[in-house]
């Protein structure tokens, strides 16, 4: 069986994990597994609300902490518009998915969500969340993609209007989509990195020192970051660790999943980073692997979850992959992939 695009997140207790998963390419229907060793083994299937079948699209997951200190885990799923489920209980249970956006608006340029926000992060003060996402819609006769911001102030209960946040001037006809985010080492900016679907250039990627209120004009991407479903994480030396499926033209590693390892600087000064690595060969097609979560844990361990033919003639499987990045280092300076698969 052919199993998709997972999510994760990583619990406060640092060690439970929740997966989310479509059986099929983009669907249909969401699974849950729960890990309680940090990514080590999963549970079989959890119990979910009955309309959790049915055609979804690559399924997100993130934990949220409304005003009032209360937690949440906030599933989004989008097909044929944005819906989403809450859990009050680590995700022993859920509610039954509910539109994100009145059924008046979900006609409404910007309001179906391709795709779900991958990213959801807080603001400085904790009290508001920006999620991240992109939308295809039609302007003027032209077929459109751009990504969308919304924001909640409570704690994932609500969500604000979309707003396209993409703009690329330098970049005529770009197609920016699956955004990821991530905020500076000091906090006072927040990165985006963007898929360019149109094929035409590098992966696209600008910044927001306002909070997400506004955001500079797109530039692309060193070629060493240019590829699909980026997801980044700091690693406890500081380090960035940006994951992604390579779709740079010559590379090496085309279609497989990959990791960089820099800095923010570095994606800021359009800097090549310290290497890009092979985390796993692709066997399957090259558009068949690296929508991925990215979870650390305390003892620094890297834990990512993707989907990918491990072997060839196989069906793309969802799996783990832990690593230290003293591990991939050593790969890195050997010249050689770091392989797990």
């Amino acid at each position: 069986m052919y199993l998709g695009q997972p999510d994760t997140v990583l619990l406060r207790d640092g060690k439970t994990m929740l997966a989310a998963y479509p059986l099929g390419h983009g669907g249909p229907d969401t699974v849950l597994k729960r890990s309680g060793d940090g990514g080590l083994t999963w549970s079989g299937r959890l119990p979910v609300p009955a309309n959790f079948q049915g055609k979804h699209n690559a399924p997100s997951v993130h934990r949220v902490v409304d005003p009032s200190g209360v937690e949440r885990l906030v599933l989004f799923v989008s097909h044929p518009a944005m819906v989403r489920s809450i859990s009050e209980d680590d995700g022993e249970t859920w509610t039954p998915l509910e539109p994100l956006f009145g059924s008046e608006m979900r006609g409404t340029p910007g309001y179906k969500g391709h795709a779900p926000p991958k990213s959801v992060i807080p603001t400085l003060g904790g009290m508001r969340y920006v999620a991240a996402y992109h939308d295809h819609y039609e302007d003027d006769g032209k077929q459109v993609v751009e990504t969308m911001q919304i924001t909640s102030v409570d704690g994932g209960l609500s969500w604000s209007k979309p707003r396209v946040t993409s703009r690329h001037p330098a970049y005529p006809g770009a197609e920016p989509c699956e955004p990821a985010l991530i905020h500076s080492p000091d906090g006072g900016q927040i990165l985006c990195l963007a898929r360019e679907n149109s094929r035409r250039y590098n992966s696209l990627w600008m910044a927001s020192s306002y909070e997400g209120e506004t955001w500079t004009e797109m530039r692309e991407l060193p070629w060493e970051l240019t590829g699909d479903r980026h997801v980044a994480r700091y690693a406890p030396d500081g380090r960035l660790v940006v994951t992604f499926r390579d779709m740079a033209p010559g590379s090496s590693t085309y279609g497989d999943f990959v990791a960089w390892v820099g800095s923010y600087d570095d994606v800021a000064a359009g800097r090549l980073g310290q290497y890009r690595v092979r985390l796993l060969q692709n066997h399957g097609r090259p558009g068949d692997t690296g929508y991925a979560g990215l979870d650390v844990l305390p003892d620094g361990t890297m834990v990512s979850t993707t989907y990918c033919a491990i072997e060839p003639g196989q069906q793309p499987l969802v799996v783990s992959l832990r690593f230290t990045l003293e591990e991939i280092d050593e790969a890195a300076n050997q010249g050689f992939s770091y392989d797990v698969g």
